[in-house]
């Protein structure tokens, strides 16, 4: 699919009080060492200064993106060249630091060992026969069906690479009938996938097992 300097990704409403922000966010963990080797600040600060162009204004940091405050000193060195009211930050405290050995998440995540690998690869191949028959990538099918899964729905691609964040920002050109989103459904039923969805170090903080108060209008 071809990519356009005329995408934008679209802005929705935050609540109640007026705030808005971009249909999907930035997570600065791709850019400093939650899954990946870090960048250096001047790459991930091109990354991001190429989201804010693409429309994209909310970057998501945390104190453990990184050794020494990594991401946030990045973040803040990219927002000294961006109009700073136009950008949105959610940040969190420190949960917890992967060990060094953590650097790819394909070498251990387990959906991509053992017998899963080869059980999500059917249904990957599946997936991609769907992607072909919409003239897109794998990734912008699944950017695409997201996106089209209500404002509530917040899509959280990371990237280390601008021609992947203009890969990304492409997903917004396919339009996705209710058949169509239906199909792309069933061909991942979740009870099929192989692997828990989370690493092991990561579970206790799902969503799940959270804390949230009932949302009153």
């Amino acid at each position: 699919m071809e990519h356009s300097c005329e995408i934008q990704v679209p802005r929705v409403k935050l609540g109640s009080q007026g705030l808005e922000k971009t249909k999907w966010f930035l997570p600065g963990g791709s850019l400093s060492s939650i899954l990946n080797a870090p960048l250096p600040h001047e790459a991930g600060g091109q990354i991001l200064k190429q989201a804010f162009n693409r429309g994209i204004t909310f970057f998501d940091t945390a104190d453990i993106y990184g050794k020494q405050g990594h991401n946030e000193i990045m973040i803040g060195k990219a927002l000294k060249d961006l109009p700073r009211d136009r950008v949105q930050i959610a940040t969190k405290f420190g949960l917890l630091v992967l060990p060094p050995c953590c650097l790819s998440a394909q070498t251990f995540h387990p959906r991509f060992t053992g017998d899963n690998q080869e059980k999500n690869r059917a249904i990957y191949t599946r997936f991609a026969g769907l992607a072909a028959k919409h003239s897109c990538t794998p990734p912008q099918l699944a950017l695409a069906w997201l996106l089209h899964q209500g404002d509530d729905v917040v899509p959280i691609p990371g990237t280390t690479k601008i021609e992947n964040l203009e890969a990304n920002a492409a997903s917004l050109r396919v339009k996705l009938t209710a058949e169509e989103l239906e199909e792309i459904g069933e061909a991942i039923p979740v009870d099929q996938v192989g692997g828990d969805r989370d690493l092991g170090i990561f579970t206790k903080f799902a969503y799940k097992l959270a804390s949230t108060p009932p949302y009153e209008k």
